[in-house]
């Protein structure tokens, strides 16, 4: 197995305190959003084998089926197919929704073929690949996600004494679910800007007042306008409202399919998704909006937020966080003090992170089987630049052979990846997230 090092990216929206108070380091007053565990070429963890510092990408790259395995190899092709993160929102990321497989490539062959650049502002699709996601909280986290029942959405609405939403809600009310959701969200997103500004600027007013009283919608009210005050004018903020409010407790998550608008608001959690980049922006961002293209993606059924919470599947305790998505699987063991170890199926590659206490792992059967051992680590946590990077040795890690590494112990904010065919044992106090295929 390989520790890692890991990048921490500062966008502007991320906390400066929730990564810095779980790795244990000092803040450096910049904004640390995401810390990413895995091989995504814009920021792949890095690991040392002995023969300096390499990228995840590349060893996974020299050997995909030894640290993949053939079956994950079949299924996604030669590469890492999920990505794992640690997300701390400080305030609200953009209002967006994700393309299902066939979109994605259907739109990534259509801007390849029209040669839209790459890095270019306007395009939508940076791959071909879906992009599926799920948060898990580890404090408790707030966001929108999925369409509310447009009489709900029209109650709302009408509670703010706003007349220009008098006509949105009309809307909500008479039309059939679907087509109201679609008809009042191609209207804000298509008004005009100005207009749309002082709109959004009288409803934020009746929010923040509709927040103070109290009431069924108190805790919603706030938050649009929390969003108002972060992106004042923006009609994303008016999209919003017609969006489920969910406060997710430690422990609690939310899988994100294709088609669903949402947002995250504010939290620590854990973050696991399939690899891709494609993101189609509802608002609430001064990036590119694709109106039509967004149209074409969202999915306008309206549906109760299900928040998930971990179902124990294995006798090793492993309390998994079920998905219909074949990419990842997310997973959590909660070790108790003087509890047994926990050892896990090596089927496919996987990472584990370290979010509470100090847990020991543990090759089983060292030199044997499938999968190398003789794998160093080396990290450090420092900051380059606008990038810090988190990952360290312990005292406690334990060397077999000339440079092997075999036994790890992880402290929060910690992680490893684990090559198909190796088998590990957890052991300890404290908490593991378990990312790997569902295979």
């Amino acid at each position: 197995m390989d520790r890692l090092t890991n990048t921490v990216r500062p966008y502007a929206w991320g906390s400066t305190t929730a990564i810095p108070e779980l790795l244990g380091t000092a803040p450096t007053g910049e904004p640390q959003a995401e810390m990413w565990m895995g091989a995504h070429p814009g920021a792949p963890s890095r690991t040392d084998r002995g023969a300096g510092p390499v990228s995840l990408a590349d060893v996974i790259a020299a050997d995909p089926e030894g640290e993949l395995g053939p079956d994950a190899v079949r299924a996604f092709g030669p590469r890492l197919p999920f990505l794992l993160k640690l997300l701390a929102a400080g305030s609200p990321l953009s209002l967006q929704v994700h393309p299902d497989l066939t979109q994605a490539q259907e739109g990534y062959a259509d801007e390849e073929k029209r040669g839209v650049p790459a890095d270019a502002p306007h395009r939508n699709y940076k791959d071909a690949n879906h992009k599926p996601e799920l948060i898990c909280a580890l404090t408790p986290f707030e966001g929108l996600c999925g369409f509310r029942h447009p009489a709900e959405a029209a109650t709302l609405l009408e509670g703010l004494g706003v007349s220009a939403l008098k006509p949105y809600a009309d809307i909500l009310r008479a039309a059939p679910e679907d087509a109201a959701l679609r008809e009042v969200l191609t209207a804000v997103l298509g008004a005009d800007r100005d207009e749309t500004a002082e709109t959004v600027e009288q409803a934020a007013t009746a929010a923040r007042r509709l927040a103070g009283e109290g009431g069924p919608h108190a805790d919603a009210y706030a938050a649009y306008a929390a969003i108002a005050h972060h992106y004042p004018g923006d009609p994303g903020v008016l999209a919003a409202m017609l969006l489920n409010h969910v406060r997710l407790q430690p422990g609690e998550a939310l899988f994100l399919g294709a088609g669903i608008p949402h947002a995250y608001l504010g939290g620590l959690g854990v973050e696991l998704m399939a690899n891709s980049d494609n993101v189609l922006r509802c608002g609430l961002t001064p990036k590119h909006v694709d109106v039509p293209e967004l149209l074409r993606v969202v999915r306008f059924e309206p549906r109760d937020a299900a928040v998930l919470r971990p179902e124990e599947a294995t006798a090793a305790g492993e309390e998994v966080y079920e998905t219909p998505t074949d990419e990842f699987r997310l997973s959590r063991f909660v070790l108790a003090p003087g509890g047994p170890s926990r050892t896990l199926g090596d089927r496919g590659p996987q990472i584990l992170l370290c979010t509470a206490g100090a847990v020991a792992v543990h090759v089983v059967g060292a030199g044997a089987g499938g999968g190398s051992v003789s794998r160093t680590d080396a990290g450090s946590r420092t900051g380059v630049g606008s990038r810090t990077e988190a990952g360290s040795r312990t005292e406690a890690d334990s060397r077999t052979g000339a440079g092997s590494r075999t036994d790890l112990t992880l402290a929060p904010g910690e992680s490893v990846f684990v090559p198909a065919g190796e088998r590990v044992e957890l052991a300890g106090e404290g908490t593991i997230f378990r990312a790997t295929v569902a295979l």
